[in-house]
Order: structure tokens, then C-alpha cells, then sequence
């Protein structure tokens, strides 16, 4: 039984009414960046304040480094890994380095501790 042209007319009516009616819908009661905030306590509002230049500043160190990494001809994961190990090798070479300074540090301030003890018990 074939249908009518009635149907068909309510059929795209329906299916338009959902596809462009439900996304606009969503974006008419979605709040925007600036009334979130506004409903943050007065607390959060400074600490978002203070905390956005550290996260900005942090986002653009990311860009720079993905565009470094997409000029390789690697891909961008595999640069991005290689560029970690080389990071995490320097960190742990200044780790290492700060604490053979302070174990330097300690031995001499042993060394003073027994000069002078000497020299007290001498007196």
C-alpha cells in the first residue's frame, strides 16, 4: 500500500524539524564562556583569572611544538616521543648533576665540621 503524499510531506516536515530544530535548540539554552563564568563564586573567578596567562602561555609552548614536530618527516607522535626521551635524558642529567653538587657540598661542610671540632678539642 503505497503512501500518500500527505505522509511524505509530514515525514520531511518531521525529519527537518529535528535536524536543523534540535541543534538550534541546543545552542539557544547552551550557556557561553562568558555567563559561566559570571556564575563561578567570586574565588574561582580569581583563581580562573590568575591561572589564564600560565595556560595560555602553556597552550602556545604545545602549538610551537607540534609545529616543530609536523616539520619532521616523521609523524607528529613518533617526533613527539623522540623529543620526550631527549627532554627526559636532560632532566635527569641536571637531577644527576644537582645532586653530585650537593653530595660536594656535604663533604665539605663535613670536612669544616671536623677542622673545627679539631681545633676546639685542641684548645
Amino acid at each position: 500500500m503505497p503512501m500518500s503524499p500527505a505522509t511524505w510531506v509530514k515525514m520531511i516536515a518531521t525529519g527537518g524539524i529535528l535536524c536543523i530544530g534540535g541543534p538550534a535548540l541546543v545552542y539557544y539554552v547552551s550557556p557561553t564562556e562568558e555567563e559561566l563564568f559570571k556564575r563561578y563564586n567570586p574565588e574561582l573567578q580569581k583563581r580562573s583569572l590568575e591561572n589564564r596567562i600560565g595556560k595560555q602561555q602553556e597552550f602556545d609552548d604545545f602549538v610551537t611544538r607540534l609545529k616543530e614536530y609536523s616539520k619532521s618527516d616523521k609523524p607528529i607522535w613518533e617526533a613527539a616521543a623522540e623529543a620526550e626521551r631527549v627532554r627526559s635524558a636532560a632532566a635527569r642529567e641536571k637531577v644527576i648533576d644537582e645532586q653530585r653538587q650537593l653530595a660536594v657540598d656535604i663533604e665539605r661542610r663535613r670536612q669544616i665540621m671536623r677542622e673545627s671540632a679539631g681545633e676546639n678539642y685542641r684548645q
